[in-house]
C-alpha cells in the first residue's frame, strides 16, 4: 500500500508540473502577443500625433506632442506573474526606456524582495521573457527553500536569498549580491514587505534604478504624507489583527520618489503598486499622464481584512479605515 501511495504521489506531482509548464507557456506566448500589440498602439500614438501636429520625432518630445496624446500606463497592463496588471506595466516601461537594448547603461538585472515563493511576482515574467539577472529576497526560509527547488532557479542567473528586510540591512544585502555578479547598479527595483516599505526605500543607498515599483496603502487617503512608524520587526498581522495597518500613503512615497530622483507615472488599476521612473529618463515618459492621486486610491477595492482569529471578514469601503483609524501614524514629511 505504501508503494501504491508513493507511486500515486509522484505521479500527480508529475501530472501537476507537466499542466503548470504547459500553462505558464501559454501565458507567456499570449502576453508576448498582447506586448507587442501594446507597443504598436504606442508608436501609432507617436506617429499620430507628428503627423496631425507636425512635430518632428526624434531629438525630444515637445509640450504640444505631449499634450495632444497622451496615454495612461494602465492602459499597457496584463497579468501572468503578477498579483495584477504589473508584468505588462513593467513590460512595457522596459521597452519604451529602452533598458534591454544591449546599448543601455542600465544592466539588465533587478532587485525583488517580499516575494513569498516568487510564483506571484513583479520580476518572474522579466526574468523568463527576457533572461536578466536577479536577487529576490523574503523573510521565509520555507518560500526561499520553494524558490530554490523551482525550475526557474537553475534556469537563470537568479539568487533567493532569506533575509527580514530592514532599513538597517538593506544596503548590505544588496551590495553583496552586486559584488558577486561585478553590477554596480540594476535597471529595476521592486519592494513590498507589507509594512516599513517606505523607510526601507529611503534607506537605499547603493542602487538607482531606472525603475522603481513600491506598494502603497490605499486606505491611508491620498492627501495626507503618512506612514506605519518604523519598527526593525514591523509585522502588519502582529501590529492589527485585520492586516489593513501596514505601508505609506501615496503622497509620502511620490515625495520620497522626488527627493530620491524620481518621477511619479502611474499606478496599477488595483490600487496597489506605485511606478517611478528616474528623472534621468524623463523624456521618454512624456506621454504617460497620471491622474488625480485620489482615483488611484479609490480604485482600491480588495477586501483582505482578517478578523481576531485571522479569518478574512471581507470588510468593504470605508469600514476599512475605519478599522485602523485610531492607529498611529508617522508623518513623512510637513508643508511650512
Amino acid at each position: 500500500m505504501k508503494l501504491i501511495r508513493t507511486l500515486k504521489t509522484k505521479l500527480k506531482n508529475t501530472l501537476t508540473y507537466n499542466i503548470e509548464s504547459k500553462l505558464d507557456t501559454f501565458a507567456m506566448c499570449n502576453a508576448k502577443i498582447i506586448s507587442h500589440q501594446h507597443l504598436e498602439r504606442y508608436k501609432q500614438i507617436i506617429l499620430h500625433t507628428s503627423n496631425t501636429s507636425n512635430i518632428p520625432l526624434g531629438g525630444g518630445q515637445s509640450q504640444a506632442l505631449v499634450q495632444l496624446a497622451q496615454c495612461d500606463l494602465q492602459d499597457f497592463e496584463f497579468r501572468v506573474f503578477s498579483q495584477n496588471g504589473e508584468d505588462g506595466m513593467i513590460d512595457f516601461l522596459v521597452e519604451i526606456l529602452g533598458l534591454d537594448s544591449s546599448a543601455c547603461l542600465y544592466p539588465h538585472a533587478f532587485v525583488e524582495f517580499g516575494v513569498q515563493n516568487y510564483t506571484e511576482s513583479n520580476t518572474r515574467f522579466l526574468l523568463k521573457k527576457r533572461n536578466w539577472q536577479g536577487l529576490v529576497m523574503d523573510g521565509s526560509q520555507e518560500y526561499i527553500h520553494f524558490i530554490q527547488q523551482d525550475e526557474i532557479y537553475w534556469r537563470h542567473d537568479l539568487e533567493a536569498k532569506c533575509a527580514f528586510i530592514t532599513r538597517e540591512n538593506i544596503n548590505t544585502l544588496i551590495q553583496q549580491w552586486l559584488e558577486s555578479r561585478k553590477l554596480e547598479n540594476v535597471a529595476l527595483l521592486s519592494i513590498d514587505i507589507d509594512g516599513v516599505d517606505y523607510f526601507v526605500w529611503e534607506a537605499i543607498t547603493c542602487i538607482t534604478p531606472a525603475i522603481v515599483v513600491i506598494e502603497f496603502n490605499a486606505l491611508f487617503g491620498d492627501e495626507k504624507h503618512i506612514s506605519v512608524p518604523y519598527r526593525e520587526d514591523f509585522d502588519r498581522f502582529k501590529a492589527h489583527y485585520s492586516g489593513l495597518y501596514f505601508g505609506a500613503s501615496i503622497n509620502a512615497l511620490i515625495t520620497l520618489g522626488k527627493t530620491k530622483g524620481y518621477n511619479f507615472v502611474g499606478a496599477d488599476s488595483s490600487g496597489t503598486n506605485l511606478f517611478f521612473v528616474h528623472k534621468s529618463l524623463e523624456s521618454k515618459t512624456a506621454l504617460l499622464k497620471t491622474k488625480p492621486l485620489k482615483s488611484y486610491c479609490n480604485q482600491h477595492n480588495a477586501r483582505q481584512s482578517r478578523d481576531t482569529q485571522g479569518r478574512l471578514n471581507f470588510i468593504s469601503g470605508e469600514d476599512r479605515q475605519r478599522l485602523i483609524q485610531n492607529l498611529p501614524l508617522y508623518t513623512t514629511y510637513k508643508e511650512s
